[in-house]
């Protein structure tokens, strides 16, 4: 199955707060392969703004520290799978965490 898995980036790192991230990793799989990896900036932040971003790129799974309620609600609503409360590790050891059914989820990390 292909998936493309969008990961929040600030200063090249997993970054706790979804919708203030500088970049985002996007990973286009096939199966429990990586087929491509590119770094993308996003638009300006707005609230609101990503999730539909991210549906128009394709996206389909995100991998994050946190996300705010009303993300978590908007993204839901785009059909993009949520993985929230990870821990930071390079974007492509988590995206391989994923594709082998090993990724930790856990607390948000973003409270409001």
């Amino acid at each position: 199955m292909r998936k493309k898995i969008a990961i929040p980036l600030q200063q090249g790192v997993l970054c706790n707060h979804f919708g203030h991230c500088q970049q985002f990793a996007f990973f286009d799989t096939d199966k429990s392969q990586i087929v491509s990896e590119k770094l993308v900036t996003p638009p300006p932040h707005e609230p609101g703004l990503l999730p539909a971003w991210l549906a128009e790129q394709g996206v389909t799974d995100i991998i994050a520290g946190g996300m705010g309620q009303k993300a978590l609600t908007l993204c839901k609503q785009q059909n993009i799978k949520t993985y929230i409360g990870v821990s930071p590790k390079s974007s492509k050891e988590l995206v391989q965490d994923f594709l082998q059914n090993t990724l930790v989820t856990g607390q948000n990390a973003c409270n409001h």
